[in-house]
């Protein structure tokens, strides 16, 4: 079957819309999705500018919402018709499958970032020639996943808007809740201001922090953060934020949080936010190491710091509850939301690098309209 993609040829290079990729058929418990739109991640830029490395030519995306059309015949879960929202891949057989912490999978790498499927094979070629996949996926086109790569989602709600519930917004708003699980009246403090920081904020908002600190750099986004449910917003640029922080906590400091940024300064500051027994959550990842002062300051305070992968998240259960939360006003993550055209990807992967656009959304399929 020959399908439309967004192609990256080789590091560094610019997407191409191709209309010759061939979809490798499907297996006895696939489905096919004709995807709808997807998000942009930083995780696709981070791939296509060779920050990280699967393999080249490769098909990116991995926020993708769409509709089932076929389904194999050991399908149990999924019919034609039926909307999704994907996400990662789990095998589902290893001791922390089986535990319910599949974003803890032993076979994570190899099943998502490998750039084939987990069986070894190709999920897209070119003229008969490999062209790497992305978290078994690759929503930058019309795709076959596993049933555990999808999550069933309510089709009166409007497709377009739904596939950063796969990754960014999984992932922020599943740190606070499945991770750090603050309690009413804790506090928490949030770096970065992108997609998974402000789920991460929403999160806080809904488990009942009185202390939701955004800090940023870019004064719009932090006007965004108050609106979504940050009590307080710093831009550190102007000022130090660990005295800020402490002033808006009476010199005590968080409970609580989350790096998303990945630079090492601050994570530094995430940790120096904390009050005594607090713990931050590092979302994002950093080639460089804390130095020895901060380590002194993790362990005199008895503070802790968690590497997060996907926010704990089980997609079959996170992302319906958000969408619960969504449809009840506590979770308005569409705000952060901007279409695009498909055919416009670079524009749009050009507003996600500059931080014009909090979240970009690829229209893949024109000619869908909600409710339909």
């Amino acid at each position: 079957m020959k399908i439309k993609a967004a192609v990256v040829e080789k590091q560094n290079a610019d997407f191409t819309i191709k209309d010759d990729i061939e979809l490798a058929p499907m297996g006895a418990d696939d489905i096919q999705v004709h995807m709808v739109a997807s998000g942009i991640c930083h995780s696709d830029e981070a791939l296509r500018v060779g920050d990280a490395v699967i393999d080249y030519p490769i098909i990116l995306g991995h926020e993708g919402a769409g509709i089932v059309e076929k389904v194999g015949p050991e399908v149990t879960q999924f019919k034609p018709g039926d909307h999704v929202v994907l996400s990662f891949y789990a095998c589902g057989n290893c001791d922390n499958c089986l535990k319910g912490i599949p974003t803890q999978c032993r076979n994570y790498a190899a099943n998502n970032l490998s750039g084939v499927r987990p069986d070894g094979s190709d999920h897209f070629t070119e003229n008969g020639e490999h062209v790497a996949d992305m978290f078994d996926q690759s929503s930058f086109t019309t795709t076959v996943v596993r049933e555990r790569n999808a999550v069933k989602v309510d089709d009166k709600l409007d497709l377009r808007k739904l596939g950063p519930l796969g990754c960014g917004y999984v992932t922020g708003s599943g740190t606070v809740l499945n991770t750090l699980k603050p309690r009413p009246g804790d506090t928490i403090a949030v770096f970065g201001t992108g997609a998974v920081g402000l789920a991460a904020m929403m999160a806080g908002k809904i488990s009942g922090c009185t202390k939701v600190i955004g800090i940023d750099i870019v004064d719009s986004r932090l006007e965004l953060a108050k609106e979504l449910g940050a009590t307080d917003v710093i831009n550190s640029r102007n000022v130090d934020v660990v005295e800020e922080v402490k002033k808006l906590t009476n010199g005590r400091g968080v409970n609580w949080a989350v790096d998303t940024t990945g630079i090492t300064q601050v994570m530094e500051q995430s940790i120096q936010v904390l009050t005594q027994g607090g713990t931050t959550a590092t979302i994002a990842v950093t080639p460089n190491h804390i130095d020895l002062d901060t380590w002194n300051d993790l362990c005199v305070d008895d503070k802790k710091i968690v590497g997060v992968n996907m926010g704990d998240s089980i997609p079959q259960i996170d992302i319906p509850r958000l969408i619960e939360f969504y449809k009840a006003g506590m979770f308005d993550f569409d705000k952060t939301e901007k279409f695009f055209k498909f055919e416009d990807i670079k524009e749009a992967n050009e507003a996600s690098r500059s931080g014009e656009v909090i979240k970009p959304v690829l229209i893949i399929d024109s000619d869908y309209f909600p409710g339909k």
